[in-house]
C-alpha cells in the first residue's frame, strides 16, 4: 500500500491528495497503521534525493527508498528495515556511508533550488534548507477582539491543549505536544483564535491598523490577515477585502462571522479611487518561504517560478499605491525568499513613485532580529517561522 502511494507521489501527484485518497480507500487501517503510512509517504516524498544518494541511484523503486529511509536515516537495523520495506529475506542492499557532497543532495532539493538558496543565504544556506525539512509548529493567533493571548492560553489549557507564547508576535501561541483536533474545540468555534504562522502575524501587525480607519487588504485570499486587521481596528471603520477568487471571499465572510467581525466588506472589483488610510499587499509569489508545509512541493515547481511574479507584483503594488491617501501607509509583503520578488520590486516601485518612502518596520515594538536592510525578514532557521518579507511604505502628505 505504501509503495503504491509513494510511486504516485514520485510521479508528480500531490502527497497530501494521494494520502487522503489512500486512507479513504482503506478505512479499516488502525490508527498506528495510518500514521505509519503517512510517515512513509511524506518522508520518502521529501527525502527522495537524499535516499537516492544513499542507494547510489536516484531512480530506485519505492521499496528500496523505504528501506533507505528506515535504515539510512532512521537507524532501523538493516534486516528488519528490508523486511518492513517488502524487500524479502535476502541480504539488504548496501547504503552509501559518505555525507552527500552537495546542498541539493543533503537537503533533498532540486539542483536549481539549492543553488538559488545558496545565492540568497550564502553560509546560512545549509541551516535554512535543513529547517525546510522539519515540520513547522502549529501556531495560533489570539483574536484580540474577543480575548487576550494570556486568557486564550488559559482557556486552551482547560480544553486540554498546552501552549507557549510566540517570541516575535504578541498575539502568537505555539501548540505544545501532539497535534490536537483544533476544529473540535469550543474556543475556535467561538472565534477566540485562528491558525496563523507567527511570521504571517507580523505582516498584519506592520499595517498598524487603527479603529475608525479605512483599511484595504488587497490580496485577501481566505482572509487570515483580514481578520487580524479587523481585530486591530476593534471592528470599527471600514475594512475592505479584495481577491480575484470569489470562493475565497465567500470563505472570508464565513470566518468573519465566527470571529465576530461585522464591518468586513468584500470587494468583487477594485474601485478607481479610495483614499485608504492603510493598504496591505500580500502579493502572489513563488511561495518558497513555506516549503516546509508540503513535503513534495519543492519537486512540483519549476525554475521559471523565480521570474514569473515580479511584473505582476509591481503591477499590484502600483494599483495599491493609487488607493492610499496622502500620508497613508502601504505594506508590501511576500512569503518567499527571492530578491527579485522582494527588494527589487520595492526598489522599482520607489523609483517610479517618489511620493512614497521606505520607513522602518514596526518601530518601537518589532525585534531588530526580524529586520534586514530596513525590511522585515523572518525565516525558519532564524525565527522558527515560515520565511516572510515585508516593506513598509508611506505616502507623502503633500
Amino acid at each position: 500500500m505504501a509503495a503504491d502511494a509513494i510511486a504516485q507521489v514520485l510521479a508528480g501527484s500531490s502527497a497530501e491528495r494521494v494520502l487522503d485518497r489512500t486512507l479513504r480507500d482503506h478505512r479499516s487501517l488502525t490508527r498506528e497503521q495510518r500514521q505509519a503510512l503517512k510517515e512513509a509517504v511524506f518522508n520518502v516524498g521529501l527525502w527522495r534525493r537524499r535516499l537516492g544518494f544513499l542507494l547510489g541511484r536516484e531512480d530506485a523503486a519505492p521499496p528500496f527508498l523505504l528501506h533507505a529511509l528506515m535504515h539510512g536515516l532512521s537507524g532501523v537495523p538493516a534486516v528488519e528495515s528490508a523486511a518492513l520495506a517488502g524487500l524479502g529475506d535476502g541480504a539488504p542492499p548496501p547504503l552509501v556511508s559518505a555525507l552527500p557532497p552537495t546542498l541539493a543532495l543533503r537537503a533533498s532539493l532540486p539542483d536549481w533550488l539549492a543553488d538559488h538558496f545558496a545565492r540568497e543565504f550564502g553560509p546560512e544556506a545549509d541551516d535554512f534548507c535543513a529547517h525546510l525539512n522539519v515540520p513547522g509548529p502549529i501556531t495560533l493567533r489570539a483574536n484580540v477582539l474577543r480575548t487576550s493571548r494570556e486568557a486564550l492560553a488559559e482557556r486552551l489549557r482547560s480544553e486540554g491543549v498546552e501552549t507557549r507564547p510566540g517570541p516575535w508576535s504578541p498575539l502568537a501561541l505555539h501548540i505544545e505536544g501532539p497535534r490536537p483536533n483544533l476544529y473540535g474545540l469550543r474556543s475556535l468555534q467561538e472565534g477566540l483564535f485562528e491558525v496563523q504562522d507567527e511570521g504571517s502575524q507580523l505582516l498584519g501587525l506592520l499595517v498598524e491598523a487603527r479603529p475608525g480607519e479605512t483599511v484595504l487588504d488587497l490580496c485577501a485570499g481566505a482572509g487570515g490577515k483580514t481578520l487580524q486587521l479587523g481585530a486591530d481596528m476593534k471592528d470599527s471603520g471600514r475594512l475592505l477585502a479584495y481577491d480575484p477568487d470569489p470562493e475565497r471571499l465567500d470563505r472570508l465572510l464565513q470566518r468573519s462571522a465566527r470571529a465576530h467581525l461585522t464591518r468586513v466588506q468584500v470587494l468583487r472589483s477594485l474601485p478607481e479611487s479610495l483614499d485608504a488610510d492603510r493598504v496591505l499587499v500580500d502579493a502572489p509569489c513563488s511561495e518558497l518561504g513555506s516549503l516546509r508545509r508540503g513535503p513534495d512541493q519543492r519537486f512540483r515547481i519549476l525554475p521559471e517560478v523565480l521570474t514569473r511574479f515580479p511584473a505582476l507584483q509591481e503591477d499590484i503594488l502600483q494599483r495599491g499605491a493609487r488607493l492610499v491617501r496622502p500620508g497613508g501607509r502601504l505594506v508590501y509583503a511576500t512569503c518567499t525568499v527571492n530578491r527579485a520578488e522582494n527588494e527589487d520590486v520595492v526598489a522599482a516601485f520607489l523609483a517610479s513613485r517618489p511620493d512614497f518612502r521606505l520607513v522602518w518596520p514596526g518601530a518601537g515594538w518589532l525585534s531588530g532580529a526580524c529586520l534586514r536592510d530596513g525590511f522585515l525578514f523572518v525565516a525558519p532557521h532564524r525565527h522558527g517561522t515560515d520565511a516572510f518579507f515585508a516593506a513598509v511604505l508611506e505616502r507623502s502628505a503633500g
